[in-house]
């Protein structure tokens, strides 16, 4: 069994609770995201397969399976939101470029929210009968899934760039106190205040050039 290693992805001993945020290693939010982003984009598919054979005789049942894949998505959202909540306010900090994200992330995500709560909205108390998407819920289904998945890729890159919650990742450039992104391949460029040397001086910060400068 050496060439294997199982005990430690799935002890819990030793992890540090924290709260609604999940374990130090395992946090909630990640895997909740998965049910959401996946529920919207199959619930898309489903409408479009639904439209395009509108004089089929499954073509209701793929709208109304859109239906309640869009709902399991909307209800697991909730504890999506809830932990989101918590990363936000107790993993960044404010004025670091992993807070921007997350508010743009967060952003993005609440619109996905509005738009899937209108077309859930408009399938209930009006379309509930029809045998296919009408335009309007077609539209709003695609919306959803084009801009859930562009969300998701700023919650990926809070991972997988940044390292954000990821436990051992150390010190990242992203959590220095700067206006300035830090974009791929690019030094950091940090607000923080300049040594003061033996004089009393302040000694000139010579601020890196980003790669490919002249």
């Amino acid at each position: 069994m050496r060439h294997f290693s199982f005990r430690p992805a799935l002890t819990m001993r030793g992890r540090k609770f924290k709260g609604v945020r999940g374990w130090a290693g395992k946090p909630t939010h990640p895997p909740l995201t998965d049910v959401p982003i996946a529920a919207y984009v199959i619930a898309a598919a489903f409408d479009v397969i639904s439209f395009i054979g509108s004089h089929t005789a499954w073509s209701r049942e793929f709208y109304q399976a859109a239906t309640f894949v869009m709902i399991a998505g909307a209800l697991v959202s909730l504890g999506t939101v809830l932990t989101g909540v918590f990363d936000w306010w107790q993993s960044s900090e404010p004025g670091t470029q992993a807070r921007r994200t997350i508010n743009a992330h967060a952003l993005i995500m609440v619109c996905v929210t509005v738009i899937v709560l209108t077309d859930l909205g408009l399938r209930w108390l009006r379309y509930h009968s029809a045998s296919q998407p009408p335009s309007a819920v077609l539209g709003l289904s695609l919306a959803a899934a084009v801009l859930v998945a562009v969300g998701s890729t700023y919650g990926g890159s809070l991972v997988f760039a940044y390292g954000f919650n990821v436990e051992t990742a150390g010190d990242h450039p992203v959590w220095h106190h700067s206006e300035i992104d830090v974009l791929p391949g690019h030094p950091a460029q940090t607000s923080e205040p300049a040594a003061v040397d033996g004089a009393g001086e302040t000694p000139p910060v010579e601020t890196p050039a980003p790669k490919g400068s002249p």
